[in-house]
């Protein structure tokens, strides 16, 4: 409603004014309806295309979008609307317009330091959630700007008698929009003639200012201008490049002298010759320039006045012409000394000798006049003459008044003598077209007057056409391909450029420099056009050079033409195949299912095509392994057994397909885990039938024996526990195992004699399911053992011994009360004593003392027979330690 009429703003004035009147009559405040002015700040770069989303105001003010009547977001900016950004009024979603924000356009005079930025204002109605939320959008900077010079051609000034190291400011700096280092951060030349180099200074300003520095010596009577770029060059990524022609112009010191062409000049003249006539021009050579190249003539001292005065000198073009007339009478013979004066330098000397020949009047005669420059008889045109330029006066004397007199021309070429508007006998020999010098560079004419009397003269005059720089240089190929083969020896031959110049002398002398955009790796003669690379090329690095060589001619102005050169760099097998790693180590659940896939092995080469082919083989064990030869993927041919073999190394070899082949090894580890596939294995006991003979009267605390077992597995999977799950005979609690070691140990006295039978479970740590085995302990408490087949039947008998289950670490250091039936041998054993007794008294009552002594001593020796359950001889010690070795590993 703001942004539809004018008068909209004019009803939102009223409201506001009887708000303020409101505010000093009311105790409330119109206020309370509107809120604070609130900022919001988005950041975007700069370019960004049509539609990009910049930010969302309702979102970033936390509106509840559920409200009736639903929020408006209005733009009072219109313009600002409609050039840059796009309002959702429903979302208050800000985008860009159809036209693109460049900083540089929209802050002209921005810094680093104040930022680019647009303040929007946007208005939050309806009015009862009025607020005024100002919008600032800062725009960064991005690298859309080339260094560009002020100018396309720099001229600079240097004196040919510049000392080295002298510094002169490149005056015409190039400018880039760009902020910070996406500005101008380097200058350098394309071409420095081994004469010059670029400094770059910074001022306080953080403005960059280059330097041409002299290197060497100069003379400009050897070159006088030197034609380059200059490269200015910004430090975005990748970098932006700006270009000038450099021309580089030595400025003159007078450092030579004036010298004639010719000091020794003959000229003939006749005696009728008239006042005016040319005899001589003097022409002295100064190789200097401006004031030092100004050349002033003079006769010598020696030469008398009177002569001076019939030989009229030009001081500044050396012309002398007849000043007076001839006395062919009394002199035959003049003698003239000419000097040459330059500034500060010894004159130079010439010496012209005038010979007079007497002459009477004769048969007619042409005389010539010449319009154009002419000497002995050669005119001289420029090329560039247009139609119908004069080039000479001819006039017919010594013919008879009352003689008709006719002027032709013969010869070939676009010329023509016409008689001179009204005068008598007088002819002017003109061109009748424009002249190409590369069509024809010369003219033989011949000017032929004659009368009715048959009288014909003829003159012969030869027209020179004068060669000007109007053509350009062009070269044979304007596209140039060139193939190389990578490592390359350094200042290879590439190719040679031609370019030629129709024109003539230093104007189609064409000189070969390369564009801006060469790499410096590549080289063109100046004078040849012979292109070649500096250093060894690699494919690897870049396959493709493109870039301009500018073919330059001599001329004033110079005329060039371009050709675009464009190098393939062609690959050679240079590169051995790379593993991404140096060596390999796969770990592989033992039992891994055959021909799956342990582990990849990731080969690279650099080259191309059948050069970067790559193909792995197995170098060793391949007859377990196998391996993709492509792709790599490693696989055993059958399920693997830590247990047998937990290690696997392999060489693998990568060849490439070139030729010939180069190749790669590397090392592959392949290192079993181990799945807890193996229960314990209990070493001793050896047998559950075995037992061992434990005195009544063993003190608590005594260790009895050891369970002693071994797990083929590692780790977790190999650490053993032991535990009792089951006893049977004498008393509960009677004997403890230790959890770790398997040491059985006695915990109470002994008061119950029979046996005593444990059954011992071994069991391992491994996940996810722990694997166990068992074995029976069998101890017979009693001072002997008088019946081995009777211990042996209750053996027997207790094989069949229940297995309750029990955790291993539950009950291992103290036993609760435990049932368990009398050992049976006990009512035996008192029966059989009593009768003994019995007989004893009634038969043996009469015996000495030591009868009954001597038979006490034998029936001990036949009856006390022991089979121990330890048995520790040295072999059995040699297994243990062995087994328990390979536990360990």
């Amino acid at each position: 409603m703001f942004n539809s009429k004018g008068s909209a703003y004019s009803k939102r004035g009223r409201t506001w004014g009887f708000c303020i009147f409101l505010l000093f009559t009311s105790p409330l405040s119109c206020s309370a309806n509107f809120s604070q002015a609130k900022e919001l700040i988005y950041k975007i770069k700069e370019g960004l295309p049509k539609g990009s989303f910049i930010g969302a105001i309702g979102r970033d003010l936390n509106l509840n979008f559920t409200v009736e009547p639903p929020f408006s977001f209005n733009l009072p900016q219109k313009k600002v609307s409609d050039q840059y950004v796009k309002l959702n009024n429903s979302t208050g979603e800000l985008y860009t317009s159809a036209t693109e924000i460049d900083r540089e356009t929209l802050c002209p005079d921005n810094s680093v330091r104040r930022g680019c930025d647009l303040s929007l204002d946007v208005i939050v109605l309806p009015q009862q959630y009025f607020q005024l939320i100002k919008v600032k959008i800062l725009i960064e900077d991005v690298n859309d700007n080339r260094p560009k010079f002020p100018t396309d051609e720099i001229s600079m000034f240097i004196p040919e008698n510049s000392p080295i190291n002298a510094r002169y400011t490149v005056e015409q700096s190039a400018v880039d929009p760009d902020l910070g280092t996406y500005g101008v951060q380097t200058y350098w030349l394309v071409n420095d003639f081994g004469l010059f180099t670029l400094d770059v200074e910074e001022n306080e300003g953080g403005e960059l200012t280059p330097f041409l520095i002299v290197t060497e010596d100069l003379d400009r009577e050897v070159q006088d201008e030197y034609i380059t770029d200059i490269i200015a060059e910004d430090g975005g990524t990748p970098p932006l490049l700006g270009a000038a022609t450099l021309k580089i112009i030595i400025t003159d010191v007078n450092d030579n002298c004036p010298h004639f062409t010719e000091s020794q000049i003959n000229v003939t003249l006749h005696g009728n010759s008239t006042k005016g006539a040319h005899l001589a021009r003097l022409h002295a050579f100064d190789p200097d320039l401006g004031s030092n190249a100004l050349i002033s003539y003079t006769y010598s001292e020696r030469v008398p006045r009177t002569t001076r005065s019939l030989f009229q000198l030009d001081k500044t073009t050396g012309l002398i012409k007849l000043a007076g007339k001839i006395d062919s009478g009394t002199h035959t013979f003049y003698k003239l000394t000419v000097l040459a004066n330059g500034p500060g330098c010894i004159p130079a000397v010439a010496t012209v000798t005038v010979h007079v020949i007497k002459v009477i009047t004769g048969p007619p005669a042409v005389i010539s006049r010449y319009i154009a420059q002419e000497k002995d008889g050669v005119v001289t045109l420029k090329e560039s003459e247009p139609a119908f330029s004069p080039i000479a006066f001819f006039t017919v004397k010594n013919m008879d008044l009352n003689q008709k007199v006719n002027c032709y021309l013969e010869g070939f070429g676009p010329f023509r003598i016409v008689p001179y508007q009204l005068l008598k006998n007088e002819y002017l020999l003109e061109t009748t077209e424009p002249l190409d010098y590369e069509k024809t560079q010369d003219y033989e004419l011949i000017v032929v007057a004659n009368n009715t009397h048959g009288v014909v003269i003829k003159t012969f005059l030869k027209v020179q056409i004068l060669d000007e720089n109007d053509n350009a240089p062009v070269f044979q190929q304007a596209l140039v391909e060139i193939s190389i083969e990578e490592n390359n020896l350094p200042n290879s031959f590439l190719t040679q450029l031609q370019a030629t110049d129709q024109d003539s002398g230093s104007r189609g002398q064409v000189m070969y420099l390369l564009g801006g955009d060469a790499p410096g790796v590549f080289v063109v003669d100046q004078v040849t056009g012979v292109l070649t690379v500096a250093t060894s090329l690699d494919r690897e690095e870049k396959e493709k050079y493109r870039f301009i060589v500018r073919a330059i001619d001599h001329g004033t102005p110079r005329r060039e033409s371009i050709a675009t050169v464009v190098v393939t760099v062609l690959d050679r097998n240079d590169n051995s195949p790379r593993f991404i790693n140096k060596d390999f180590t796969f770990f592989v659940p033992e039992n891994f299912p055959g021909y799956g896939e342990i582990g990849v092995l990731s080969v690279t080469d650099a080259d191309a095509a059948e050069n970067g082919w790559v193909a792995l083989s197995i170098l060793n064990g391949s007859d377990i392994f196998l391996i993709d030869t492509g792709r790599g993927a490693l696989r055993a041919k059958t399920s693997l057994d830590r247990e047998q073999q937990g290690t696997y190394q392999l060489w693998i070899e990568a060849v490439d397909g070139g030729k010939p082949a180069l190749s790669s090894v590397t090392m592959v580890t392949v290192l079993l885990l181990d799945v807890n596939d193996n229960p314990p294995v209990v070493l001793f006991p050896q047998s559950n039938q075995s037992y061992l003979l434990v005195l009544p009267n063993t003190e608590p605390g005594t260790s009895i024996t050891e369970v002693y077992a071994v797990d083929k597995d590692t780790g977790m999977n190999a650490v053993i526990a032991y535990s009792i799950i089951k006893r049977k005979g004498g008393e509960p609690g009677s004997f403890a195992i230790d959890p770790e070691t398997g040491n059985i140990t006695l915990q109470r006295e002994l008061s119950i004699r029979g046996l005593y039978s444990l059954l011992v479970k071994v069991s391992d740590h491994g996940q996810p399911e722990p694997l166990y085995s068992t074995v029976m302990v069998n101890f017979f408490v009693n001072e002997t053992v008088c019946n081995e087949s009777y211990v042996q039947s209750l053996l027997t008998r207790e094989a069949d011994i229940e297995v309750e289950e029990k955790p291993w670490y539950i009950g291992q250091m103290t036993d609760g009360p435990e049932r368990y039936e009398m050992f049976p041998c006990r009512p035996v054993l008192i029966a059989l004593s009593v009768t003994c007794l019995g007989l004893f008294s009634l038969v043996v009552t009469l015996l000495t003392y030591i009868c009954y002594k001597k038979f006490k001593k034998i029936r001990k020796k036949e009856c006390e027979v022991e089979i121990p359950l330890k048995t520790k001889n040295d072999s059995a010690k040699a297994v243990n330690r062995k087994l328990r070795q390979v536990s360990n590993i």
